[in-house]
Formats: C-alpha cells, structure tokens, sequence
C-alpha cells in the first residue's frame, strides 16, 4: 500500500512465516527450552507487567537464559506476541457441539443445547480470557490472529450462528455485534481489575472512591438513580448482571432479525 511517497507494509505474521527457527551459524540449540515454556513465561510477564513492561531480554531473564537463547526459537517479538495471542485464544472453553468431536470424549450430547446457549457460552468464555489477559485486546487490534487456536473459535462461532438460522450474508454481521460488544466490555472490565491490582485496591474500594467524588455533584443525579436501581453487591456481580442482560439483547435482536 503506498501513501504518498511511503510503502506501508503489513506487519509479517509467526503464520506465514517460512522460517519458524532462525538458526544462526555456529549456534547450538538450547537445553531445557522449547516454544511452550517460552510462551507460558511470555504470557506470565505479559499478566503481571503488561506490554509496556515486556521485552525480550526481560523474558530471558524470566527464564533464566540469554535473550540469543529465545530468538533461537523465535524470529521476533512480534512473532512471539502472535504466540502468546494465540495460546490465550487457545483458553476459551467452546461448545462441544460447533467444534465437533474430541478427542478422548467418547459420545457427544445426546441432546445439543440450542444455539442461543451455545453462543452465551463463546460470549462469556472470550470475556473471561479478555480480562484474564488485559494484554490480549491490545494484540487483536495489532496481528492477524490467524493462528491454530484462533482459526477452530472462528469456525465454533460461525457454527453456532449458522445454527440460528440467520442467511449466510448476514452471519458475519451478527457475529461482529457479539465480538465488538463482548470486547469493549471484557477489554474495560479488564483494564478496571488490573487498574485496583496495580494500586493494591479491591474493585469496590476504588468503585466507591470513583462514586464519592461525585456524590454531591447534581449533574449527576440521575446517573446515581440508575446505578442503584442496577443491582448487584458487589462490582464483579453488577458487571456479570450488565453482561448477561446485554447479551440477552443481542441474542433476541437476532432472533428478531432471523424471523423477518
């Protein structure tokens, strides 16, 4: 693509890469590594110091090693983020149904769940690793996310859409409402949790700290009438009843949209 005088290139990807081991001469392979342990300790740093905290030669010392060591497995940071990307995609528990048979399960349901069940599942297992991972939404904006984890969520997905009975032209549609709305939420959820662990707060002590500076503000009444109609104890079971309620909007605007 060419803007002007500069050629934008895409940024390579570990998938298309015909060099998955860059060997260098003289080099000998490293004992006791390999891609798993290098990705889990990637995934280890990446939960508890975030992006801006990660770097090749931090993941080295992770593990004990030099950073020549890791880029012995890896061609480069990018290529070891698309990893981890993928490894964390490889955490959402999909139905059993849209992903056929498995291996070692002996007999599938006999009675498959209905589709709208099946999608609130895909829907609260990618919500659970976008705040298990507040990494994750950032590289999903940033690689191809076409790797082997990724590739069987999409077909579970669209699986589970085709069996709404929505026409072929529109299943895309309605997925990217499910992925955009459980995205911006898990990705806020996500940020807020790691926000209190970064201060050494609970949710409810900085949600209550965040609602005391604005209890005597009248702009902000009506606000305040809402969230105490919202319900919930706690901060975790206001976002779970916001979530699930939402989710029931989609579901039944496709159904709506299904029937027309």
């Amino acid at each position: 693509m060419a803007t002007g005088s500069r050629t934008v290139r895409p940024r390579s990807s570990v998938w298309l890469s015909e060099r998955k081991t860059p060997k260098r001469k003289g080099d000998q392979q490293p004992v006791g590594l390999d891609h798993l342990k290098i990705v889990a300790a990637t995934m280890r740093l990446l939960d508890a110091e975030g992006l801006s905290g990660f770097s090749m030669r931090r993941l080295a010392a992770e593990l004990g090693v030099t950073a020549m060591s890791v880029y012995w497995y890896v061609e480069t940071k990018d290529h070891l983020l698309e990893l981890a990307l993928d490894a964390a995609m490889g955490e959402i528990a999909l139905p059993i149904e849209a992903v056929g048979p498995v291996e070692g399960l002996e007999h599938a349901p006999a009675e498959p769940r209905d589709w709208r069940e099946q999608l609130r599942q895909v829907a609260s297992e990618y919500r659970r690793v976008l705040v298990r991972h507040p990494w994750l939404s950032a590289l999903l904006g940033e690689y191809l996310n076409i790797g082997p984890n990724a590739v069987v969520f999409q077909h579970a997905a669209l699986a589970v859409m085709r069996n709404s009975g929505l026409p072929d032209d529109r299943i895309t549609s309605a997925l990217a409402l499910v992925y955009e709305f459980v995205y911006g939420f898990g990705t806020i959820e996500g940020r807020f949790a790691a926000r209190c662990r970064a201060a050494g707060v609970t949710q409810e002590e900085l949600f209550h700290e965040m609602m005391g500076t604005v209890e005597d503000r009248m702009e902000f009444d009506e606000a305040r009438k809402i969230m105490e109609a919202r319900g919930g104890g706690t901060v975790q079971e206001m976002q779970d009843r916001d979530f699930a309620f939402a989710l029931d909007l989609a579901i039944a605007g496709i159904e709506a949209l299904r029937e027309r």
